[in-house]
């Protein structure tokens, strides 16, 4: 996930209507959304442990843990992040989330 979307972190008061939209059922896009910032979410942990692993070492000592400044500088990177939940809503808004129903693929 390189590319990281301009959205406010703070929280925002959503219109229930414009979410329920595309599908006709808030429900439904209830779980659209969560399921999608399941997968945003797993994938931004993903990627934090890898960049992480880099720092990895055997040997704890004190000055490691003072000197190593990339490392706290990329955590609080990944802090200051938008929540995987808001990336999902704003995703799904925009109409940038593939989905299909279960019952349209047994029919077909």
């Amino acid at each position: 996930m390189t590319k990281k979307p301009n959205i406010t972190a703070s929280i925002i008061t959503r219109d229930a209507a414009e979410i329920a939209a595309p599908t006709g059922n808030l429900y439904e896009s209830v779980a659209i959304i969560s399921k999608r910032a399941r997968q945003i979410s797993v994938a931004l942990k993903e990627e934090l442990s890898g960049k992480l692993a880099e720092f990895a070492s055997t040997v704890d000592n004190l000055e490691e843990v003072f000197e190593n400044r990339e490392q706290i500088e990329i955590s609080r990177f990944y802090e200051r992040m938008p929540k995987p939940s808001t990336l999902a809503i704003e995703e799904f808004i925009n109409e940038e989330i593939m989905y299909r129903k279960a019952d349209e693929d047994s029919n077909a």
